[in-house]
C-alpha cells in the first residue's frame, strides 16, 4: 500500500468523525447564507419603513446564527484530533518501517534523511490535512454559502461578481504547477540542510581533529545559502498569488458598487438587497476566497509535496511476512551474488558456503570488499540478486519477522544503546531473564567488569550511551545478544573498539555457546580463532581451514604477511594478551606469520591457546643447524646444538600492535632476547617484557640472559603485569630460566614519552 492510499483510507477510515464534521459545517455555513438575507430584511421591513424594532428583531436573528456558527467551529476543533492524530500516527508508523526496510541505508551514522521525513513532512502532512479540515472546509462552506444566499438577494449581480472570481482561480491554477515545483525544491532543500548538518556533527572529532572546520563550515553554508535561495523563490510565487487573489476579491466588490446604484434606481434591486449584497461580497465572500486561496496556495502544496516526498523514499515493503519453518540453525549458501545496482559490479559473486551448528567462520578481506554486505544478505537484510540463503532449508527471507528475530542476531561496529537501565539493554532480547542469566551473559562476553563499575543491572544509562565507552557499548550488544535465543550470530567488526583481549573472550564465549557463529575479522588474529576462514577478494573467494589458505589463497597470505612483521630471524605477530613462559595467561597467543610466512628452511605455525599452548606439531629441531619458527609467546622452541628464534607480540587498544621477538640459546648455546615495537601505539599487552621473559624458558642451561629493554610502550597494560595502569618498559633486567612475565618490572609511575611510530622496527639490543 502506498502513503498516498494509506493518507486516503486513514481519513475515510474515521467516517465517525466526519459525519461530525459534516453537521459542523452546516451549522458554520449558516451566517454566511443568511447575513445578507437578514440584512435586507431588516432594511427593507424594519428600518427603511420606519419600524426599527422589526429591523433589530432581524439583526437579532443574524447575531443567533452566528452563535450557532461558532458552536458549530467548537465542534470542529473537538473532532480535528480524533481525525488527525490516528492519520499521524498510520503515516508515521509507514515511514519508520520505511525508513527500516530500506536496503542501503546510510552506514555508521543516523538516516538524516529518514530524521527528516518522521520529524518534518510528516508533521507538514498532520498540520496540512488540520489545516484543509478547519480553514479550506470553512472557506468553501462559506464561499458556497455566500453565494446561495447572493442569488436570493441579488440574482443581478451574480453574473458580474463571477466573471473575476472564476478568472482569478483559473490564474491561480495555472500557477500551482510552478508553486509545487517550488515547494518541492525547498523542502528537499531543507532535508539536504538536515543530512549535511547531521553529518558535520556525527563526525565532528574527526573535523577537529584534522583541522577541517573551514570545509565542514563551507558545506554547511552551501546548504543554508540553497535551502535559504529556495525559500526566497517560495516567497515570491506566494506574493504573486496573493496579487491574483486580491484582484478576485476586490474586483467583484467594486463591480457591486459601480452597479448597484443603478439597478436600485431602475427597480430591480431594493436599497435592502443592494446592502444585503455588499454584505455577501464584502464580509463573507471576498475574505472567505482569499482566505481559500491562501490555505490552497499554502496548505495543499505543502500537502502534496510531502505526500509526493513520503511516496518516494518510504513506500511500504509490499513484500509479505514469510510462513516457511526452519528446520534448524545449520546455514547453506547457493550461487550467491548481489551488487549495489543493476549495472554495478557484484560485491558478491556466486558464493556456496555451508555452516553446520556449532562451527565459527571467519571472514577477511580488503576493506570495501563486501564483508557487511554478506552480513546482510545472510541475515535476510538484503536481497539477493541470484543465489539462495537457507536457514534450516529454507530461505531466510521466507522466515516469519518474528521467528527470523529469534534465530538470527546481527550485531554491527558501532552498538546502539539506549537510554534506560543496564538490565533493560541487556535484556532486550531476552525480557523474562532473571537478573543472574543477564549477569552471568554479561561476564561471559567480559562484560562484568564493566557491570561492576556501573552499579549492577539498575544502572542508568544516558541519551546515546552517555557515561560508557565505544568498546563498553559492544560489551552490552555482546552480552545482549548473548542473552537471546538467537542460534545464527554475526559479529560485524562488534568487537573493533575492544582490546584484543576482550576481543578474544567475547568470540570464544559465542563459539562455545553453539549454534552457527560468523564473525566479520576486524583483527585478523579472529581468524586463528576460526574454524575456517571465507577470504572474500572481489571476483574469486576462499574457503578453508587456516593453514590450508596460507597455500592455496594469494590473498589470504598477503593479508597475513602484512599483518606480521620480521623480527630477529622470524615474524612477529600482532596478539590478544600478555604472556607467559610457557603458557598465556587467560588470552590468546598469536602466531608470527601465523604458521607459514616465515621464508627459510623450516616455518611453523602456534596453536590458539587459551592456556600453555605450544604450536603443536610445529616445533621444529635442526641437529647443528638452525631452525626457524613463528611462535606465540607460550610456546616452547627447542634447539640441539643450535639456535632456535621464536616471535611473540601484544595487541593494540587502537590497532598498533606491539611485537616481540626472543631468541633463546640451545644446550651449551648463549643465550640473548631481543624485543621490538614495530607500530607503535598505546599497547594493551606486555609481550614486549613478557618475550623476554619467554626467552627464557627455551635456554637449556642456567646461565643468566641479561638484556637491555627500551622500548616506548605506553598505555594500560594487562594481564600478569599491571591491572590497567599507565607504564612504559625502560631499563636493564637481568632474566633467569624459570622467570614469568610477572617477575619483570614495570615502572608503573612513569608516563610514557611522545613519539612516533616508525616503518622500522626498534630492536631491543642484546648484551
Amino acid at each position: 500500500m502506498s502513503l498516498r492510499r494509506l493518507y486516503w483510507s486513514a481519513l475515510t477510515g474515521q467516517w465517525r468523525g466526519g459525519v461530525v464534521l459534516l453537521v459542523c459545517s452546516v451549522l458554520e455555513g449558516l451566517p454566511a447564507f443568511f447575513s445578507g438575507r437578514l440584512v435586507e430584511l431588516s432594511v427593507d421591513r424594519g428600518f427603511a419603513v420606519g419600524d426599527p424594532r422589526t429591523g433589530l428583531g432581524w439583526l437579532a436573528l443574524f447575531g443567533l446564527a452566528a452563535v450557532l456558527g461558532a458552536f458549530g467551529s467548537r465542534m470542529v476543533w473537538h473532532q480535528l484530533g480524533k481525525v488527525v492524530e490516528p492519520l499521524r500516527d498510520a503515516l508515521v508508523t509507514a515511514v519508520v518501517r520505511g525508513v527500516l526496510h530500506d536496503e542501503s541505508p546510510p552506514r555508521n551514522q543516523p538516516d538524516s534523511s529518514g530524521v527528516a521525513r518522521i520529524t518534518q513532512h510528516v508533521e507538514v502532512v498532520r498540520d496540512a490535512t488540520a489545516g484543509l479540515l478547519v480553514q479550506a472546509r470553512a472557506m468553501l462552506v462559506t464561499t458556497a454559502s455566500a453565494l446561495a444566499g447572493l442569488v436570493t438577494v441579488a440574482g443581478a449581480l451574480v453574473l458580474p461578481v463571477a466573471v473575476p472570481v472564476v478568472a482569478s482561480l483559473v490564474v491561480f491554477g495555472c500557477l500551482l504547477p510552478s508553486l509545487a515545483r517550488r515547494q518541492r525544491a525547498l523542502a528537499l532543500a531543507d532535508e539536504h540542510t538536515a543530512a549535511t548538518a547531521g553529518a558535520s556533527l556525527a563526525g565532528m572529532r574527526d573535523v577537529v581533529a584534522c583541522g577541517a572546520e573551514p570545509i565542514a563550515a563551507l558545506a554547511m553554508y552551501d546548504a543554508v545559502d540553497a535551502q535559504a535561495a529556495a525559500a526566497v523563490r517560495v516567497a515570491r510565487s506566494s506574493a504573486l498569488r496573493s496579487l491574483v487573489i486580491s484582484l478576485g476579491g476586490f474586483l467583484p466588490l467594486l463591480l457591486a458598487l459601480w452597479l448597484a446604484p443603478g439597478l436600485v434606481a431602475t427597480g430591480e434591486l431594493t436599497a435592502g438587497a443592494a446592502l444585503g449584497a455588499l454584505v455577501y461580497l464584502a464580509t463573507t465572500m471576498q475574505p472567505a476566497l482569499r482566505g481559500l486561496a491562501a490555505t490552497a496556495g499554502t496548505v495543499v502544496l505543502r500537502l502534496l509535496v510531502a505526500l509526493r516526498r513520503l511516496a518516494e523514499t518510504a513506500e511500504l515493503p509490499e513484500r509479505p511476512d514469510g510462513t516457511a519453518t526452519p528446520r534448524g540453525t545449520d546455514v547453506r549458501v547457493h550461487a550467491l551474488t548481489f551488487g549495489w545496482g543493476a549495472t554495478a559490479e557484484p560485491v558478491v559473486r556466486g558464493l556456496d558456503l555451508g555452516l553446520r551448528p556449532g562451527e565459527h567462520l571467519a571472514v577477511v578481506g580488503p576493506s570495501g570488499i563486501g564483508k557487511s554486505t554478506l552480513a546482510g544478505l545472510l541475515t535476510g537484510m538484503l536481497t539477493p540478486q541470484d543465489g539462495r540463503v537457507l536457514l534450516g532449508g529454507v530461505p531466510v527471507r521466507d522466515v516469519p519477522a518474528v521467528q527470523r528475530h529469534e534465530l538470527v542476531a546481527l550485531i554491527p561496529q558501532e552498538a546502539y544503546v539506549f537510554a534506560g537501565t543496564v538490565r533493560d539493554n541487556v535484556a532486550l532480547f531476552a525480557p523474562s531473564a532473571s537478573d543472574d542469566a543477564l549477569a552471568a551473559a554479561a561476564t561471559a562476553v567480559g562484560a562484568g567488569a564493566l557491570l561492576r563499575r556501573l552499579g549492577g543491572l539498575d544502572a542508568e544509562i544516558g541519551h546515546g550511551g552517555e557515561g560508557i565507552s565505544a568498546g563498553e557499548a559492544q560489551l552490552l550488544a555482546l552480552a545482549r545478544v548473548y542473552a537471546g535465543s538467537a542460534r545464527f550470530v554475526i559479529l560485524d567488526e562488534a568487537t573493533s573498539h575492544l582490546d584484543p583481549v576482550s576481543e578474544a573472550r567475547a568470540e570464544r564465549a559465542f563459539a562455545a555457546r553453539g549454534g552457527v557463529l560468523v564473525v566479520i575479522a576486524h583483527r585478523l588474529s579472529s581468524a586463528l580463532r576460526a574454524d575456517r576462514v571465507l577470504v572474500m577478494d572481489g571476483r574469486e573467494t576462499a574457503v578453508g581451514r587456516h593453514a590450508d589458505l596460507l597455500v592455496r589463497s594469494a590473498r589470504y597470505a598477503e593479508l597475513m604477511q602484512a599483518w606480521a612483521t620480521p623480527v630477529a630471524g622470524g615474524a612477529a605477530a600482532e596478539g590478544a594478551g600478555s604472556a607467559t613462559a610457557g603458557g598465556v595467561a587467560g588470552t590468546e597467543s598469536a602466531a608470527a606469520a601465523a604458521g607459514g610466512l616465515v621464508r627459510g628452511a623450516a616455518t611453523a605455525a602456534a596453536a590458539d591457546g587459551g592456556g600453555s599452548a605450544p604450536a603443536a606439531g610445529t616445533t621444529t629441531t635442526a641437529a647443528g643447524g638452525t631452525a626457524t619458527a613463528a611462535a606465540a609467546a607460550a610456546g616452547t622452541t627447542t634447539a640441539a646444538g643450535g639456535t632456535a628464534t621464536a616471535a611473540a607480540a601484544g595487541g593494540s587498544a587502537v590497532g598498533a600492535a606491539t611485537r616481540a621477538a626472543a631468541t633463546a640459546a640451545g644446550a651449551g648455546g648463549a643465550a640473548s632476547a631481543a624485543a621490538a615495537d614495530a607500530d607503535g601505539g598505546p599497547a594493551r599487552s606486555a609481550a614486549t617484557t613478557a618475550a623476554c621473559a619467554a626467552a627464557t624458558a627455551a635456554a637449556a642451561d642456567s646461565s643468566e640472559i641479561a638484556v637491555s629493554v627500551s622500548s616506548p610502550v605506553g598505555g594500560a597494560f594487562s594481564g600478569d603485569l599491571a591491572d590497567d595502569a599507565p607504564a612504559v618498559v625502560s631499563g636493564d633486567l637481568s632474566v633467569r630460566p624459570g622467570t614469568t612475565a610477572a617477575d619483570v618490572p614495570v615502572d608503573a609511575a612513569t608516563e610514557p614519552p611522545p613519539w612516533r611510530p616508525s616503518p622500522v622496527p626498534r630492536a631491543v639490543r642484546a648484551r
